[in-house]
């Protein structure tokens, strides 16, 4: 398996309503740190990955979902791998901030292959992230 330092980064651009709002969440609430900018994009640094949040209100939002471990997931989200210590603790950040959650954090697959933590939620925009921590990380592909 690839280790952490040999992957490289991934890039994803997508829409928000409002660039403030974009700030606030993923600067200030996710500790992202902000790169490049404009009138109409900001660049995240994502746990090492690049995002990009692109003003165009009129194309927020997905509520399709699908049964995932009896959860109604969004089929449309992004999020990041965790290590187990650091989604724990960004749960906490989380609740305390008073997120609405779409999936409580919660330990799903559990005694199977693939047993994770995992927990979805909203940004401002309608745009689903879920976090996740395998229990084993060796378990990430595996069928």
């Amino acid at each position: 398996m690839m280790s952490q330092t040999t992957i490289p980064p991934f890039h994803l651009a997508f829409p928000v309503r409002d660039l403030a709002e974009a700030r606030a969440f993923y600067g200030e609430l996710l500790g992202c740190p902000e790169g490049r900018s404009s009138n109409e994009w900001v660049d995240f640094n994502f746990f090492g990955h690049q995002i990009v949040t692109h003003l165009s209100p009129d194309e927020c939002g997905s509520t399709v979902t699908n049964n995932v471990d009896d959860h109604n997931v969004p089929v449309r989200h992004f999020g990041a791998v965790l290590d187990m210590n650091v989604w724990e603790a960004l749960a906490d950040k989380l609740k305390a901030a008073g997120t609405k959650f779409v999936i409580e954090p919660y330990v799903r697959f559990k005694g199977e292959v693939g047993e994770q933590a995992t927990m979805f939620f909203l940004d401002p925009s309608g745009n689903a992230l879920e976090f996740k921590a395998f229990k084993n990380i060796e378990s990430l592909f595996a069928k």
